[in-house]
């Protein structure tokens, strides 16, 4: 440790605002890095999916190249700032979301900084209380240049800093890839929802598509359904509920029990306020994520929480919610906004209950494997939440061979 220096994040980092347009700027254009992006990955995704109509100007004041940091800026809680994503490349003609926050290497930065290495000691515990602790919260909790610029960090040589970054990312090439897997099993699962209960092509009793192979429909508010099925309010085959919030003093910082909110985890602590398998989607703040709970969890108070009636409408009803237009249901002023109510009265198509029993069955064991991938993601996770402190403040060596790939061994002690 006696090799390791101090350093502001304003001694080796420029800061800079993000891009901020209308509304009807977003969905077309050059690429556009969202808050969502920067939230919930330590390091910036291959592709972003965002796109924006910015001109040259804006590209170039709000570009993203490789080694920047972008931390999000402005959020509903403390816990919801300075979370932090590295760019590992160069984006082409990219801007990022006015809500975060870049911090571009100084030409004469008095140390080399690796970008792994820092896209993982942003994301350490220590760094995030001491984040709360410069955030300001008015109506919304905030982070502002200055108190970036003031927040210190360590930094041990470039060569250790590169082999930390390595050792911890072997782990998340590993976590990424059962996610990768995950996604490809929820697309499948979500494509015979899309051809059953939206195209309505779903088997009939003879094997063949319903609507393709001349099956009656008969109008509906929502348009033609097939025969036999009904329009019901989301109500109606989900109780729905809202998380409950916790107060600053009862995060632990190493509890047991995740607390999640309407973008993911946002602590720990440790009682949790459900085991039951849900669905949760945002309430306040960030609209439209959509996930499954599968594990003793705290759910704070910015989510809406369904439970399906049935088993056989579980998976249903996670597909159904997805496909909802959260933006017509926003009755926020201030920040977005969707309510119980807002939730329950949203009409919905509810086929026969044989329909929703074959298409459980067909989609559980992808599901049940995605649920086995979580575990081990989650225990992966953990081993790597407990080796980055350690590696961070010294108290673990790492060995490398200097050839070694990212698949090869490594090891700590």
């Amino acid at each position: 440790m006696s090799e390791w220096k101090e350093f502001q994040l304003g001694e080796l980092y420029n800061v800079s605002s993000g891009l901020s347009k209308a509304a009807d700027q977003f969905g077309f254009g050059n690429t556009f890095i969202s808050f969502k992006d920067v939230f919930n990955s330590y390091f910036l995704p291959e592709n972003p999916e965002g796109l924006v109509n910015s001109n040259e100007k804006e590209q170039i004041s709000c570009s993203v190249k490789a080694g920047d940091i972008l931390l999000t800026r402005t959020s509903e809680t403390n816990d919801e700032v300075g979370m932090s994503s590295v760019a590992l490349k160069d984006y082409e003609k990219s801007t990022f979301n006015g809500f975060c926050k870049r911090l571009r290497i100084k030409k004469d930065a008095p140390i080399k900084v690796s970008s792994l290495y820092i896209g993982y000691l942003l994301r350490t515990r220590f760094f995030r209380k001491t984040v709360a602790n410069f955030a300001t919260m008015t109506t919304r909790a905030s982070l502002n240049s200055e108190s970036i610029k003031g927040i210190p960090l360590l930094f041990p040589s470039f060569s250790l800093q590169k082999e930390i970054g390595k050792t911890l990312h072997c782990l998340d090439k590993k976590i990424n890839l059962l996610k990768q897997q995950n996604q490809t099993m929820e697309e499948l699962a979500q494509t015979l929802f899309k051809r059953w209960f939206v195209e309505f092509e779903f088997p009939n009793k003879n094997g063949e598509p319903y609507k393709s192979s001349g099956g009656k429909m008969v109008e509906s508010e929502l348009g033609e359904i097939p025969d036999g099925w009904r329009v019901v309010a989301y109500e109606n085959i989900v109780n729905i509920n809202s998380g409950k919030g916790l107060k600053k003093d009862q995060f632990v910082e190493n509890g047991q029990f995740e607390v999640i909110g309407a973008n993911g985890p946002l602590g720990f602590t440790d009682k949790y306020l459900t085991e039951e398998r849900l669905i949760i989607t945002g309430r306040v703040g960030t609209l439209g994520t959509v996930y499954i709970i599968t594990k003793p969890v705290w759910l704070s108070d910015n989510v809406l929480v369904s439970k399906p009636i049935t088993e056989s409408h579980f998976y249903f009803s996670y597909f159904t919610l997805k496909r909802f237009n959260f933006s017509a249901l926003n009755s926020g002023s201030t920040q977005p906004l969707i309510t119980q109510g807002d939730l329950k009265r949203v009409a919905v198509t509810l086929p026969i209950s044989e329909l929703l029993e074959k298409f459980h069955k067909s989609v559980k064991d992808l599901f049940e494997k995605s649920f086995i991938n979580n575990m081990e993601i989650q225990t992966l996770t953990q081993l790597r939440d407990t080796l980055l402190p350690k590696l961070m403040r010294g108290e673990l060596k790492v060995i490398m061979n200097k050839k070694q790939e990212a698949s090869e061994r490594t090891r700590v002690f």
